[in-house]
């Protein structure tokens, strides 16, 4: 199986979907899903969003040839879409390692986060529940005695005025609102990846919410919000601990929490980390120069602005 959902075909199609240019490169051993992103002066960069993948195990020899052929793909499909890079964000060191020789450039720039929680769900409850924060059970049971109760319904517009609100308080930016439609439409259907929107309810009001994606063994906590007329109710503990027990229920074996970063989001991270997962990095972002020039002038712009 893909180890990421980032990977998968249905996440290129969803891609494409929305309007972005794509290209999907297999030879049997290395793998990679390519996103074209727009720049402005109608530049643009391609992005392989947890890849390359590299099979190990179907590469008999000739290491070094697999490796020249793939970047010689990219530097070739650089070139005819006039990109400034690329941009590869893999899940294994192993992978970045025997590519980040080939003249490429680390990054400090990322676009997916280089660091997650990872809840494994393959344990009791009452196991999972010893492991959380303190204040995290603490907060699980505020939230019980409060009467809230956990709803899924594909509400886009209950789930954009949340987080409107959240996004302002905690200064980060979102998607638009029909981009969270497209994904809740697209992938609606009989999919690989599934989408499941879930809320905290005090009675027919929401108080928070979260979208998920299933994939394999995992279910991801892409995006979630709260209203924070009800924050001292702790709602978002709660949900994510109902959401926990209905994985487990499902047969999913691990929750992602899908990014966390102390620096930029302190609060966020502090909440996540609470429920006791384990934290796991990836190797981080690496960028392949196809126009020097213009690449200087992207990485100068990016200081200024």
């Amino acid at each position: 199986m893909t180890k990421s959902f980032l990977q998968t075909q249905d996440w290129l199609d969803f891609q494409k979907h929305i309007g972005r240019k794509t290209w999907r490169f297999d030879d049997g051993k290395i793998k990679a899903n390519i996103i074209q992103h727009d720049l402005p002066f109608g530049k643009n960069y391609l992005y392989i969003p947890h890849g390359p993948e590299v099979c190990f195990g179907e590469i008999q020899s000739g290491l070094k040839n697999e490796v020249d052929n793939f970047l010689k793909y990219l530097k070739d499909l650089g070139r005819k879409n006039k990109s400034i890079f690329v941009k590869m964000e893999p899940l294994e060191d192993v992978a970045m390692e025997v590519i980040y020789r080939k003249n490429l450039k680390k990054s400090k720039k990322s676009i997916q986060p280089t660091k997650t929680v990872l809840v494994d769900l393959n344990i009791p409850e009452e196991v999972l529940l010893s492991k959380m924060h303190h204040k995290t059970r603490y907060n699980i049971h505020l939230a019980e005695k409060k009467g809230l109760k956990p709803e899924e319904k594909e509400d886009v517009k209950e789930f954009w005025k949340l987080l409107e609100k959240t996004a302002k308080n905690d200064n980060f930016s979102t998607h638009n609102h029909e981009y969270y439609e497209k994904l809740m439409e697209f992938f609606s259907t009989d999919k690989e990846l599934k989408t499941k929107m879930v809320f905290e309810m005090s009675g027919d009001k929401a108080v928070a919410g979260a979208v998920l994606l299933t994939y394999g063994d995992t279910v991801y906590y892409l995006h979630g919000a709260m209203d924070r007329d009800y924050k001292s109710w702790m709602a978002p503990y709660l949900m994510h601990w109902e959401i926990m027990k209905w994985a487990k229920a499902q047969g999913y074996h691990y929750y992602d929490f899908w990014g966390i970063d102390a620096k930029r989001w302190p609060g966020v991270t502090r909440f996540k980390l609470g429920f006791g997962g384990h934290e796991t990095e990836y190797p981080g972002s690496f960028d392949l120069p196809i126009s020097k020039i213009w690449y200087l002038i992207y990485k100068i712009s990016r200081k200024i602005f």
